[in-house]
Order: structure tokens, then sequence, then C-alpha cells
């Protein structure tokens, strides 16, 4: 059904526009707006210099709550519409799919408000330079308290357009030069000293709160906890405080609304300081990057309670993330219809008393508003958002049982109340497959599933892995999402190329080291910046105001960050330095930023700690036709350690070790000892005496 408000009395559309034949489920949302909308591209900047007009672009994604309401409110409205259409040339862009557009317009937006956001909108001349931006504008004045509404806004900067064009040009220029230096090669140093990290996750702990876990103050962001960095000090040097600091916040998260009690998985972030109200859109990236933090808590300390929140976060993505072809669809709406078919944030997800007593007996329905402290007044719009607030211990006590027998009915009672909740009508699904971000859940899937000795997680990672070469490589390039077209970016590669590595580590089969440096090879020959590191577009793709240079983590690791790691990673299983060397030459080229901002660099952080402290390689060699499980045991203690102290490669001896021993040289004449699984702990092509038990390979790794 066409999304708009402005049908003809059949029911189809009164309007269409250039945005119904794309690709992106965000550009279709608007193809029925009365808004004129063109895409990103050289035919609609061309129109603008034949009109001499200025060009408005609106940058957003499809489950972006304030686009929505902006769409409603103005792109909807037929004046504002027709204003634009007669003033404007009218672009249209999906971050998701053009990130690199988006962070060139984000800078400018950051530079003039100082703050950012979507929808973004921006001003732009004939040749793509900005002039004014801002994010969500309300259409009129007075609207949400609004000085000066859209309309007006437009019409202003249509007026200096014409009669002002030196304040244009004068603006434009700055901005643009602004933009081509914050986005282009930092300066680079040499390699920061080796107590950076151990200093910087010092520093970071002054920032948490260790009531509600995560960083003080709200919004809270599950990507402000920078969990792998602490947990991987932590194993380095043994600071409580920063295992703690992970600890704490990953209970919260998980206890908190921000985790859906009821289906699994995780919203975007929590509008207040304790986890509680969520803005509810999903993304395919945070559970992603939650699942490899919660396995990572779970490797460290043991604790069920990590495992159980990997298994129903993955759950949830198989069930309903999970295309046909086995890729990973991106994100979930944060809106959903009411039963009145108004549109509500969140409605979908919240629960009242009445509505728990139409699925459940009394009793159990008492049961499920005791432990998920649903109140008579509830904690969003009037409607309960299920959280705990007890654990389960303490409940289990006052319910006279065991955790265990409380947990299963629990388990019982909430997959009938998802029963129920599938049967609303559901938030709108962004199908979209992002080849950066199905790299990511290949990673938690295949880490899952090594760690886990979960079989059907590792098929899930290889069948998205599968999807991805079959639909989304053409001529060895990478696509940024299926079937755009468009080219694909630098964390498309790094993400993927971190993907295959864990799946090489969770089924060690040639094929996926060997597609890993295939995508490397062709980082290196049309991304590589020759004084270290990588540009976020090709030197092939089309050119924009900048080349983007990325150093910042932010909601997602940075590409340079991760490519940084990956090569680490590929010296360690490979032994070929020129791989090492890569990594050197990337973090020196970010120094002196990682120097000054470590923390919003952490992942780059890990990777300094990574070359100072090496990576190990764990060898463990079975029986020819022997299980996997028969190196059960010998897998399990090694797995009591973070991957990036030790990669661990689980193989059987004969044709399989022999076919990677090419690739993975420390394989090379490793036998079983007295027909017994033999572990070899190796480091810098040399290996330690090999182990037949259990005790006496804990006592090498201890070393």
């Amino acid at each position: 059904m066409a999304r708009t408000r402005h049908l003809n009395a059949d029911g189809t559309p009164q309007f269409s526009n250039r945005l119904a034949e794309q690709s992106s489920p965000y550009l279709k949302q608007h193809a029925h707006n009365p808004v004129d909308w063109h895409p990103w591209g050289d035919d609609a900047f061309a129109l603008a210099r034949q009109r001499k007009v200025p060009v408005l672009l609106s940058i957003g994604y499809s489950t972006c709550h304030w686009c929505h309401v902006m769409e409603h409110e103005s792109f909807e409205d037929l004046e504002i519409a027709q204003y634009m259409n007669e003033h404007y040339i009218c672009i249209k862009v999906d971050r998701e799919e053009r990130p690199d557009i988006d962070a060139i317009y984000m800078a400018a937006v950051q530079a003039i408000s100082g703050h950012g956001g979507w929808p973004m909108t921006v001003w732009l001349t004939a040749d793509a330079k900005p002039f004014y931006a801002g994010t969500y504008f309300p259409p009129r004045e007075g609207v949400r308290g609004a000085r000066v509404g859209f309309l007006s806004v437009l019409r202003e900067l249509k007026r200096i357009f014409d009669q002002e064009p030196d304040k244009v040009s004068q603006s434009s220029s700055e901005l643009s030069d602004y933009l081509q230096r914050v986005l282009s090669q930092p300066a680079a140093g040499e390699i920061p000293d080796e107590s950076l990290p151990k200093e910087a996750c010092e520093a970071y702990l002054q920032r948490v709160d260790w009531d509600q876990g995560g960083v003080r103050g709200a919004p809270k962001f599950p990507s402000s906890l920078p969990a792998t960095l602490l947990l991987e000090r932590y194993a380095i040097g043994g600071e409580k405080p920063l295992l703690d600091a992970v600890t704490t916040s990953l209970k919260a998260m998980a206890d908190g609304g921000l985790h859906d009690q009821f289906g699994g998985g995780f919203h975007r972030y929590s509008v207040d300081d304790r986890w509680l109200v969520p803005h509810f859109e999903k993304m395919l990236y945070d559970n992603a990057l939650l699942v490899m933090d919660y396995l990572h808590a779970y490797q460290l300390t043991g604790d069920q309670y990590f495992k159980r929140i990997v298994e129903r976060t993955l759950d949830y993505v198989r069930r309903e993330m999970t295309a046909t072809g086995g890729a990973f669809f991106s994100a979930t709406d944060a809106d959903s219809l009411t039963p009145d078919g108004t549109s509500e944030e969140g409605w979908f997800f919240t629960w009242t008393y009445d509505e728990l007593e139409q699925v459940l007996s009394a009793d159990d329905a008492t049961l499920i508003a005791r432990v998920f402290s649903f109140t008579d007044e509830g904690h969003f719009e009037g409607r309960n958002i299920p959280h705990l607030t007890e654990s389960l211990q303490s409940l289990a006590e006052e319910n006279q049982c065991s955790p265990q027998a409380l947990q299963s009915k629990l388990d019982a009672l909430t997959e009938r109340l998802y029963q129920h909740r599938a049967t609303r009508p559901a938030p709108g699904l962004d199908d979209k497959i992002l080849s950066a971000w199905n790299g990511l859940m290949i990673s938690a899937f295949a880490k899952a599933g090594h760690v886990l000795a979960r079989a059907d997680y590792v098929q899930a990672a290889v069948a998205a892995a599968t999807f991805i070469e079959a639909e989304m490589v053409t001529n060895s390039r990478l696509l940024r999402s299926h079937g755009s077209g468009i080219a694909g970016f630098l964390d498309d590669y790094s993400f993927m190329i971190q993907g295959y590595l864990d799946l090489f580590v969770a089924e060690p089969n040639a094929h996926w080291l060997q597609a890993a440096m295939a995508l490397e090879s062709v980082l290196d020959r049309h991304y590589k910046d020759n004084n270290g590191g990588y540009f976020m577009t090709a030197n092939d793709q089309p050119a924009l105001l900048a080349r983007e240079k990325p150093r910042h983590d932010g909601a997602e690791p940075s590409g340079n960050s991760i490519m940084a790691i990956n090569h680490l990673r590929l010296y360690t299983l490979t032994d070929d330095d020129a791989f090492r060397q890569r990594a050197v030459a990337t973090i020196e080229s970010f120094s002196q930023a990682l120097s000054q901002q470590a923390m919003a660099m952490a992942h780059m952080t890990r990777a300094l700690q990574m070359l100072n402290n090496g990576q190990k390689l764990l060898v463990i060699v079975r029986p020819t036709g022997s299980a996997p499980q028969l190196a059960a045991d010998m897998v399990a203690t090694a797995h009591r350690t973070l991957p990036a102290a030790v990669a661990t490669l689980s193989i059987e001896e004969g044709d399989p070790q022999q076919a990677l021993a090419h690739l993975v040289p420390a394989l090379t004449d490793k036998a079983t000892k007295e027909g017994r699984v033999t572990a070899f702990l190796c480091s810098q092509s040399s290996c330690m005496a090999p182990c037949t038990e259990v005790t006496a390979l804990e006592q090498q790794m201890s070393l």
C-alpha cells in the first residue's frame, strides 16, 4: 500500500516520483509524496544548474522516527511540497546505502548547528556545496514551539540564494574547505606508547554509571560502552573494575526495557538514564555488536546469564531478521499501528495489564506483571515496558520455587505473550541487505557457534556469507546493498573480512580464509591511502566534496580500526609480515588522533593493544575420522580467553589439515600424539610442547 495520505478515489496514490524505481526501502517510502524527489546523481544537479535553483538534500533512513514525522508534517503537506518543487531540486538519500554522502553533509550540519541527527536537511548549490544545514524542522511557526517553520526557512534561503549570491558563495566555499580538512588525512606520527590502552580504560572508568551501567546521564547508547576493549584489557592486566564496568552495564541493559523481554533482541538506545524507555527501532548492527559483547563476557566469567542473552538475540535474528537466502535484514521500525489505525512509537512492544489477562490466566498475568515490573500508570504513554528490577533468585524465593523452575515457567508464559503480540500490526521492516551489517552478524553467529558449540549458528553464518558471495560480489568487488548496484565502502570490506575470518576459525575451511584475503587485496588496490589506512570510497568511485578517511567509532566501529585488527589476525594465521606492516601503517596514520581521543577510537586502541601484546595461535589436532566434539575440552579451555589473545583452530589430522597448511604454516607437521587430541600453542612461528591434557594446556596459556 502506498505510504501517503494523498489517494485517488480508487485508493491509488495521487503522486509518484523517481524514487519508486529505487531499491532502498527508505527511498520507496517517499515515492508517493507530492514532493518531486530525485535520487542522488548527476541528473539532479544538472537540472539545478539548468533551472538556476538551489538543491534541497534530505537524508534519513527507513526506521528513523523523526524522519517519519518530518515526512508527515512537511513532505506530505501540499503547500510546502509545491514550494519545494517550484523553487528547489529536491534529493532524497538513504544514509545506510550512501554513508559516504551522509558523512560529508553530517559534518556540515555539525559545523553549523553544533549537533547532528536525522532527518538531515541540507541546502546545496548546484555543485553540491552546502551553504546551510539542519536536522528536523517543524513545518510552520508555532508547531512544537518553533519560532521559524520549515516553509519559512525554505523561503528565506531561496531569497538569499537569489538576492545575495556572494553570501551563498562565501558560505559554501568556507564549509567545503572545512569539510575537506576534517574528513581527510589526519596528522600521522609514531605509534602511541604501549601504556595508552591501560590509561584510556582507567580514564573511562571515571565516566561509568556504577548504579545503572553505561556512561552517566541520558540518553544511554550501548555503543558508548567499549566493552570489547575493556574486557581485553581486563584479560591482559586483571583490573577487576574493568570487568565490573562491563558486566554491570550488560546486566542493566539486558534487564531493562532496551532488551525486548518477550521477543529477544535489543532496541536502539534508551532515552532515560536507566535503560527503561527505549527508542524502539531495532538495528541489525546493534544486535550483532551486542551479541559479541555478551559472548565475550560469558567467555571471561562463565556466567550463564550472558550465554542466555546471546542465544535469545541470535534466535530473534534467525526468526525475524533473516531473508530466505540466509542473509540478514537491516532493521525494524519504532512505530506501528494501534487498533484505531494510528501510528505510534512503541505500541507493538508495550502492554497493559488488561492485555495480559486476555492471553493468560489471572494468576499467570499477576506473575508476569510482578516479574516484569508493570505499574498501573505504565512507563510509556500509559503502557508498560516489560523489564526486570529484581533478581531471578529473589523472585524465585518469593514464589517458593527454584530459579530454574521459575525461569522455565516464565519462558512458557512469555512465549505465549510473544505469539499474541505477533498478531498485532508489526513495525515496518527494512529488508535492505547491507554487506557491512551482514559482516557483523556473520561474525556474531560464527563466534557464538564456535564458543557455544552450536553448529546451527555456524551454519547460519555460512548461509549469510554464501549469499553475499553469490549475490553481492561483482568482478571481485563488493556491493553495498543487495540489488542497488552501489559500490561497497570501507566498512563493507572490513566487516566482511572480519566475518570471513571468524567463520574460518569456527569452520576451518580454506575457502573462508581465501575469501578474506581476496577482499583484502581489493581494498589494498582501490581504497588504500599511501600514508597508511584506507579511505571510505574507492579510487574509481565518483568523487564527492571530500574523500573521507574514517577514524572515530560511532554506532559501528571504524572501518580503519577493524582493518588494523584484521591485518594482525591475518598475520597470526599466515605468518606473512606484510599484513603486520599494513596494520602498523594504519595505526601510525591515526597516531595523533589516537593519542588524543583513545576512547573515541576504542577499536583502534584495541588494535594498538593487540600489536603490543601479540596474538597466539592454538592449533588443536584431532585423529583422522574423529568428530569435532572429541576436541571439546581443549576448545572450551581456549574459549576462556578472548580471540584477541588466542586464535583457535580445531582441525582433523590428515587431508583436511594438509589442505590448509599452505595458507596457515603453523599447521605443517602438526600430528596427534599417541592418537589423542593434541594442542599446539604457537607464537611468531614457534610452538610450545604439544599438549594432550587440558591441565597442561591451561598451564601453557597462563604463561
